[in-house]
Protein backbone atom coordinates (compact mmCIF):
# COMPACT_ATOMS: atom_id res chain seq x y z
CA UNK A 1 0.00 0.00 0.00
CA UNK A 2 1.22 3.62 -0.74
CA UNK A 3 2.10 5.21 2.52
CA UNK A 4 0.56 8.23 1.16
CA UNK A 5 -2.76 6.46 0.97
CA UNK A 6 -4.61 6.43 4.72
CA UNK A 7 -6.18 3.68 5.96
CA UNK A 8 -8.99 4.23 8.46
CA UNK A 9 -9.84 0.69 8.38
CA UNK A 10 -6.86 -0.63 9.67
CA UNK A 11 -5.67 -0.34 13.04
CA UNK A 12 -1.92 -0.98 14.95
CA UNK A 13 -2.47 -2.06 18.43
CA UNK A 14 0.75 -2.01 21.15
CA UNK A 15 0.66 -5.38 22.46
CA UNK A 16 2.06 -7.05 25.52
CA UNK A 17 0.03 -10.20 26.08
CA UNK A 18 -1.05 -8.25 29.54
CA UNK A 19 -4.69 -7.81 30.57
CA UNK A 20 -5.41 -4.18 29.10
CA UNK A 21 -3.53 -4.57 25.69
CA UNK A 22 -5.28 -8.08 24.89
CA UNK A 23 -8.92 -6.18 25.68
CA UNK A 24 -7.40 -3.34 23.40
CA UNK A 25 -6.54 -6.28 20.73
CA UNK A 26 -10.19 -7.46 21.40
CA UNK A 27 -11.45 -4.02 21.14
CA UNK A 28 -9.72 -2.73 18.18
CA UNK A 29 -10.84 -6.22 16.34
CA UNK A 30 -14.67 -5.60 17.17
CA UNK A 31 -14.33 -2.21 15.13
CA UNK A 32 -11.57 -2.40 12.50
CA UNK A 33 -11.33 -4.72 9.68
CA UNK A 34 -7.69 -5.60 9.71
CA UNK A 35 -5.69 -4.99 12.81
CA UNK A 36 -2.26 -5.80 13.37
CA UNK A 37 -0.67 -6.52 16.88
CA UNK A 38 2.85 -5.27 17.69
CA UNK A 39 5.19 -5.98 20.66
CA UNK A 40 8.17 -4.74 21.63
CA UNK A 41 11.61 -6.52 22.81
CA UNK A 42 13.13 -4.57 25.39
CA UNK A 43 15.16 -7.28 27.80
CA UNK A 44 12.21 -7.47 29.84
CA UNK A 45 12.52 -9.42 32.60
CA UNK A 46 9.20 -11.42 32.41
CA UNK A 47 9.96 -12.32 28.71
CA UNK A 48 7.13 -14.61 28.86
CA UNK A 49 4.86 -11.81 28.09
CA UNK A 50 6.22 -11.93 24.30
CA UNK A 51 5.53 -16.15 24.12
CA UNK A 52 2.19 -15.14 25.62
CA UNK A 53 1.50 -12.05 23.03
CA UNK A 54 2.51 -14.25 20.11
CA UNK A 55 -0.17 -17.45 21.02
CA UNK A 56 -3.22 -14.66 21.48
CA UNK A 57 -2.41 -13.26 18.29
CA UNK A 58 -2.25 -16.42 16.52
CA UNK A 59 -5.34 -17.82 18.52
CA UNK A 60 -7.60 -15.05 17.50
CA UNK A 61 -5.66 -15.39 13.99
CA UNK A 62 -4.22 -11.62 14.00
CA UNK A 63 -0.64 -10.46 12.53
CA UNK A 64 1.75 -10.09 15.13
CA UNK A 65 5.30 -8.41 14.91
CA UNK A 66 7.89 -7.78 16.99
CA UNK A 67 10.07 -5.36 17.60
CA UNK A 68 14.45 -5.04 18.85
CA UNK A 69 14.18 -2.54 21.44
CA UNK A 70 16.85 -3.44 23.60
CA UNK A 71 18.75 -0.27 24.09
CA UNK A 72 15.93 0.76 26.33
CA UNK A 73 17.19 -1.69 28.44
CA UNK A 74 20.30 -0.01 28.88
CA UNK A 75 19.13 3.28 29.01
CA UNK A 76 17.39 2.79 32.12
CA UNK A 77 17.60 1.15 35.30
CA UNK A 78 14.45 -0.58 36.56
CA UNK A 79 13.02 -3.57 37.94
CA UNK A 80 11.35 -4.95 35.20
CA UNK A 81 14.79 -4.93 33.21
CA UNK A 82 17.35 -5.48 35.64
CA UNK A 83 17.12 -9.12 37.46
CA UNK A 84 19.38 -7.18 40.43
CA UNK A 85 16.23 -4.82 41.10
CA UNK A 86 13.49 -6.19 43.00
CA UNK A 87 9.70 -5.42 42.12
CA UNK A 88 8.62 -2.80 45.22
CA UNK A 89 5.36 -4.42 46.31
CA UNK A 90 4.42 -1.26 47.60
CA UNK A 91 4.09 2.38 45.83
CA UNK A 92 6.77 5.23 47.05
CA UNK A 93 6.04 8.00 49.20
CA UNK A 94 7.56 10.43 46.96
CA UNK A 95 8.60 9.48 43.43
CA UNK A 96 7.54 6.37 41.03
CA UNK A 97 7.78 3.26 41.31
CA UNK A 98 11.08 1.50 40.56
CA UNK A 99 9.10 -0.35 37.49
CA UNK A 100 8.41 2.64 35.92
CA UNK A 101 10.72 2.53 32.43
CA UNK A 102 11.51 6.09 31.59
CA UNK A 103 9.82 6.76 28.02
CA UNK A 104 8.65 3.72 27.16
CA UNK A 105 4.79 4.51 26.27
CA UNK A 106 6.60 7.57 24.16
CA UNK A 107 9.07 5.24 22.45
CA UNK A 108 6.85 2.41 21.81
CA UNK A 109 3.94 4.87 20.29
CA UNK A 110 6.28 6.36 18.21
CA UNK A 111 7.99 3.15 16.91
CA UNK A 112 4.36 2.00 16.31
CA UNK A 113 3.90 5.15 14.26
CA UNK A 114 6.63 4.32 11.97
CA UNK A 115 5.24 1.25 11.60
CA UNK A 116 2.07 2.44 10.97
CA UNK A 117 2.56 5.06 8.37
CA UNK A 118 5.00 2.73 6.35
CA UNK A 119 1.08 0.70 5.77
CA UNK A 120 -0.90 4.04 5.11
CA UNK A 121 -2.45 2.79 8.31
CA UNK A 122 -3.33 6.02 10.90
CA UNK A 123 -4.82 4.19 13.95
CA UNK A 124 -3.05 3.49 16.74
CA UNK A 125 -4.58 1.75 19.58
CA UNK A 126 -2.76 1.85 23.43
CA UNK A 127 -4.01 0.10 26.86
CA UNK A 128 -2.80 3.36 28.70
CA UNK A 129 -5.39 4.41 31.81
CA UNK A 130 -5.21 7.50 33.82
CA UNK A 131 -7.97 5.84 36.18
CA UNK A 132 -5.36 3.38 37.17
CA UNK A 133 -1.92 5.12 35.86
CA UNK A 134 -0.54 3.77 39.58
CA UNK A 135 2.45 6.58 39.28
CA UNK A 136 3.31 5.70 35.38
CA UNK A 137 3.47 9.53 34.09
CA UNK A 138 3.27 8.21 30.12
CA UNK A 139 -0.37 6.51 30.76
CA UNK A 140 -1.93 10.20 31.42
CA UNK A 141 -4.09 11.37 28.78
CA UNK A 142 -2.85 14.87 28.39
CA UNK A 143 0.74 13.03 27.81
CA UNK A 144 -0.99 10.63 24.74
CA UNK A 145 -2.36 14.06 22.93
CA UNK A 146 0.35 15.79 23.67
CA UNK A 147 2.49 12.55 21.64
CA UNK A 148 -0.46 12.19 19.30
CA UNK A 149 0.42 16.22 17.74
CA UNK A 150 3.88 15.84 18.01
CA UNK A 151 4.20 12.33 15.55
CA UNK A 152 1.52 14.77 13.48
CA UNK A 153 3.99 17.15 12.90
CA UNK A 154 6.79 14.66 12.92
CA UNK A 155 5.73 13.23 9.79
CA UNK A 156 3.42 15.28 8.53
CA UNK A 157 0.71 12.84 8.98
CA UNK A 158 -2.33 12.48 10.54
CA UNK A 159 -2.28 9.82 13.31
CA UNK A 160 -4.82 9.20 15.36
CA UNK A 161 -4.40 7.64 18.99
CA UNK A 162 -6.80 5.47 20.46
CA UNK A 163 -7.13 4.47 23.93
CA UNK A 164 -10.31 2.63 25.10
CA UNK A 165 -9.25 1.93 28.69
CA UNK A 166 -8.53 6.16 29.74
CA UNK A 167 -11.05 6.56 31.83
CA UNK A 168 -12.24 3.58 32.90
CA UNK A 169 -10.97 1.31 36.31
CA UNK A 170 -9.96 -2.24 36.24
CA UNK A 171 -13.64 -3.34 37.31
CA UNK A 172 -14.70 -1.70 33.80
CA UNK A 173 -11.63 -3.08 31.58
CA UNK A 174 -12.81 -6.35 33.21
CA UNK A 175 -16.31 -5.99 32.15
CA UNK A 176 -15.34 -4.81 28.60
CA UNK A 177 -13.40 -7.81 28.12
CA UNK A 178 -16.52 -9.17 29.03
CA UNK A 179 -18.67 -7.65 26.44
CA UNK A 180 -16.10 -8.22 24.06
CA UNK A 181 -16.53 -12.23 24.61
CA UNK A 182 -12.75 -12.26 25.83
CA UNK A 183 -12.98 -12.76 29.80
CA UNK A 184 -11.98 -16.29 30.40
CA UNK A 185 -9.29 -15.43 27.72
CA UNK A 186 -7.47 -12.48 29.29
CA UNK A 187 -8.56 -14.08 33.20
CA UNK A 188 -6.25 -17.18 32.09
CA UNK A 189 -4.10 -16.52 28.96
CA UNK A 190 -2.96 -12.93 29.81
CA UNK A 191 0.31 -11.77 31.80
CA UNK A 192 0.36 -9.13 33.65
CA UNK A 193 2.73 -9.51 36.55
CA UNK A 194 5.73 -8.20 36.99
CA UNK A 195 7.38 -11.50 38.06
CA UNK A 196 6.39 -13.12 34.97
CA UNK A 197 3.53 -15.61 36.57
CA UNK A 198 0.77 -15.45 33.58
CA UNK A 199 -3.04 -15.54 34.79
CA UNK A 200 -3.42 -14.82 38.32
CA UNK A 201 0.07 -13.86 38.51
CA UNK A 202 2.00 -13.57 41.69
CA UNK A 203 -0.33 -11.75 43.89
CA UNK A 204 2.35 -9.58 45.45
CA UNK A 205 3.41 -6.81 43.36
CA UNK A 206 1.51 -4.39 42.40
CA UNK A 207 0.04 -5.22 39.34
CA UNK A 208 -1.02 -8.49 40.60
CA UNK A 209 -2.88 -6.53 43.36
CA UNK A 210 -4.64 -4.04 41.27
CA UNK A 211 -5.56 -6.95 39.32
CA UNK A 212 -6.88 -9.09 41.33
CA UNK A 213 -8.88 -6.12 43.38
CA UNK A 214 -9.93 -4.86 39.80
CA UNK A 215 -11.41 -8.06 39.47
CA UNK A 216 -13.15 -8.52 42.91
CA UNK A 217 -15.43 -5.07 42.07
CA UNK A 218 -15.94 -6.32 38.86
CA UNK A 219 -17.47 -9.55 40.60
CA UNK A 220 -19.25 -7.29 43.67
CA UNK A 221 -20.40 -4.43 40.71
CA UNK A 222 -21.87 -6.76 38.37
CA UNK A 223 -22.64 -9.42 40.38
CA UNK A 224 -20.62 -12.13 38.62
Amino acid sequence: MNMNTRNKEAAVVVFSGGQDSTTCLLWAMKHYREVVALSFDYGQRHRAELDCAREIANELQVEWHVLDMSLLNQLTPNSLTREDISVDEEAPDEGTPNSVVDGRNMLFLTFAAVFAKQRGITDLITGVSQSDFSGYPDCRDVFVKSLNATLNLAMDYTFCIETPLMWIDKADTWKLAEELGGLDLVRTRTLTCYNGIKGDGCGRCPSCRLRRQGYEEFVRRYGK
